[in-house]
C-alpha cells in the first residue's frame, strides 16, 4: 500500500529545515533505542459523545474501512433484522452473481449489512465476520482490496480488519467532532493533534519520561502534519537524523474517546509517504542497543529488512503484536518471523496472546507466554486491569495494574507500558523491576486523553516508582 509505489515522484527527499540530512545521522552519538515507523502519523484526539459516532464513517469501538466515493456503488440494503440473529440461510455463501461481505457489529445489537458487488473495487472470496468491541486494541492493519463506498454507507459497515478512512471523510468527522464535542475543565481544546502511532509513542515516552536517548527511522510528508510530527517529536527529545522527508502526506487518524474511555479509530493512511526496505542504511542501525519494530504483515519487507540490519548491527528488537486481527490474519507469517530467533523481546496483550496460540476466548495467557518464551528472551503479556505477566528464561513474574481502575483514555496504555519496561531493560533491572516501571507508565497515560504522557502525569508515575522502590529516571534539565 506504499504511497511511494503509485507516486514515483515521492522517492525524492526533500527535508524541511527542522530535519537534518539523513547521513548526519552517523555523525551524531547513536540513539540507546530506535524505533521503526515507516509513516508518521498525526493523531487528532477528541473526547465526543458517544451519539457522535452514529454520525461518522464506519461503527463505534475501533478502526474501520472507507476509500473515495468517486465509484461507489448503490447504498447498502435495508438493516433487516434489527435486534434478531440472522438465519443460516442469511449468512449462506455469496453466488457469483452477487458476492457481497457481511459485516457484523457486536456493541449494541447483531447486525448485519450486505453490499452489492458494485460496492467494492475487487469482488471479495469470502465473508469477514466480526463482533467488535469498544474495549479492542486497535489497529493498522489495511485490507489489500479497499472497498469504495460513499459516505451514507459507512455508517453501517464493520471490517473485521483496521483500515482507512480518506481524506474527505477524515475531515467531515473532524467538523462533526467540533460541533458536538464534550468539553472538560482538563481538556484545553476539543481536538488534541499530536504525533500518534504505536512506535512514535512508546519512543516518546521513552525520551521524554525516561531520558532515555532514541530516534525514529521512518519518512514524514512534507505538509502542515509532518511538520506538526516533527515538532511534537522533536520537542521531546527525539532524534530524526533518520527521518526521511518526502514529497507527499503524513498520515492521520481521527481518535474519538467517549465519556467511558472508549475509542474509536479512523486512520486516513493510504496517500501516506512511507520508508521503503532499500532506502535504510547501516548508519541508521550502528551503535544503537534496541530497535522498537510493530508487527504489520503489509510491511513485512520493511520490517524483515530492517531487523535484519538490526541484528547485523548488534542491536535487540523489540517486537508488538499490534492487533489481535492482525495476528490472526497473518498468524503464520509472524510464528515463522519469532522462528528465525530475531526477536528478543515480544509485548502482546490479552486477545493478542489467544491468537498467537490459536485458542479460543478461554485460553490461557501462561500458555501464551510460554509458548513466546520459546522464540524471544523475554515474553510479556499484559492483562489490562489485571496486570501483565512475563517470562525471562525460566523466570515467570505477574505483577499487578498500578493507577486508577477507570481509565479517562486507554490511547498508548501498551505503547508506554513497553517505554517503562525497555527503561528497565536498559538499565539493567530485574524482571520484575521492568514489569512494575511498565505498570506505572502504562497507568500514566490513562489519565488523560492521546497517547501522550502529559508532565503532570509524568510526575505521578514518578511518585508511583519512588513508592515501590524502583529505579528513577535521571533527567536533563
Amino acid at each position: 500500500m506504499g504511497a511511494e509505489a503509485e507516486h514515483p515522484q515521492q522517492q525524492q527527499q526533500v527535508p524541511p529545515s527542522s530535519l537534518r540530512p539523513g547521513r548526519e545521522a552517523a555523525a551524531a552519538a547513536a540513539p540507546a533505542v530506535l524505533g521503526l515507523q515507516l509513516s508518521a502519523l498525526i493523531d487528532h484526539v477528541a473526547r465526543v459523545d458517544w451519539s457522535l459516532l452514529d454520525r461518522v464513517p464506519g461503527d463505534r469501538g475501533g478502526s474501520q474501512q472507507a476509500g473515495g466515493s468517486n465509484d461507489a456503488g448503490p447504498p447498502p440494503e435495508e438493516d433487516k433484522w434489527g435486534t434478531t440473529p440472522p438465519t443460516p440461510a442469511d449468512l449462506a455463501p455469496p453466488s457469483t452473481q452477487s458476492p457481497r461481505v457481511v459485516a457484523a457489529n457486536g456493541i449494541d445489537r447483531a447486525r448485519l449489512i450486505l453490499f452489492a458487488r458494485s460496492a467494492c473495487r475487487t469482488t471479495p472470496s469470502s465473508y469477514s465476520l466480526y463482533r467488535s468491541s469498544p474495549a479492542s486494541e486497535s489497529s493498522t492493519h489495511v485490507l489489500q482490496h479497499p472497498p469504495l463506498l460513499p459516505l451514507q454507507v459507512l455508517d453501517a459497515l464493520v471490517l473485521h480488519a483496521t483500515a482507512q478512512v480518506s481524506i474527505e471523510e477524515l475531515n467531515h468527522i473532524l467538523t462533526e467532532v467540533n460541533a458536538h464535542i464534550l468539553h472538560s475543565r482538563n481538556d484545553l481544546t476539543p481536538i488534541t493533534t499530536i504525533a500518534g502511532g504505536s512506535v512514535a509513542n512508546t519512543i516518546r515516552g521513552l525520551s521524554a519520561g525516561f531520558g532515555i536517548s532514541t530516534g525514529i527511522i521512518g519518512a514524514c510528508g512534507d505538509d502542515n502534519q509532518g511538520v506538526l510530527f516533527v515538532n511534537n517529536m522533536s520537542f521531546s527529545g527525539v532524534d530524526l537524523t533518520r527521518l526521511r522527508a518526502k514529497k507527499g502526506h503524513t498520515a492521520q487518524c481521527a481518535c474519538l474517546v467517549d465519556a467511558s474511555g472508549n475509542r474509536t479509530m479512523r486512520p486516513c493512511l493510504s496517500s501516506a509517504v512511507k520508508i521503503q526496505a532499500n532506502e535504510f542504511r547501516k548508519e541508521d542501525f550502528k551503535g544503537s542497543k534496541w530497535l522498537v519494530v510493530r508487527y504489520a504483515q503489509q510491511n513485512m519487507e520493511q520490517i524483515i529488512e530492517a531487523i535484519r540490519i538490526a541484528k547485523q548491527e548488534g542491536l535487540s528488537v523489540s517486537l508488538d503484536l499490534a492487533s489481535f486481527e492482525m495476528v490472526r490474519d497473518s498468524r503464520l507469517k509472524l510464528i515463522n518471523l519469532l522462528e528465525t530467533g530475531n526477536i528478543d523481546l515480544c509485548f502482546a496483550n490479552e486477545d493478542e496472546a489467544r491468537e498467537v496460540i490459536g485458542g479460543g476466548p478461554t485460553s490461557d495467557p501462561e500458555e501464551a507466554l510460554a509458548f513466546l518464551g520459546k522464540y524471544c528472551k523475554w515474553a510479556v503479556v499484559t492483562l489490562a486491569s489485571k496486570g501483565c505477566m512475563a517470562k525471562h528464561g525460566k523466570q515467570v513474574v505477574q505483577v499487578p495494574a498500578i493507577g486508577d481502575s477507570s481509565a479517562v483514555d486507554t490511547t498508548g496504555a501498551g505503547d508506554l507500558f513497553a517505554s517503562g519496561f525497555l527503561y528497565g531493560l536498559v538499565k539493567g533491572l530485574p524482571l520484575e523491576d521492568c514489569c512494575k516501571v511498565g505498570a506505572c507508565s502504562g497507568g500514566s497515560v490513562t489519565r488523560a486523553l492521546g497517547g501522550e504522557v502529559r508532565p503532570e502525569n509524568w510526575q505521578w508515575m514518578y511518585k508511583q516508582m519512588h513508592a515501590r522502590g524502583l529505579l528513577l529516571p535521571e533527567l536533563k534539565n
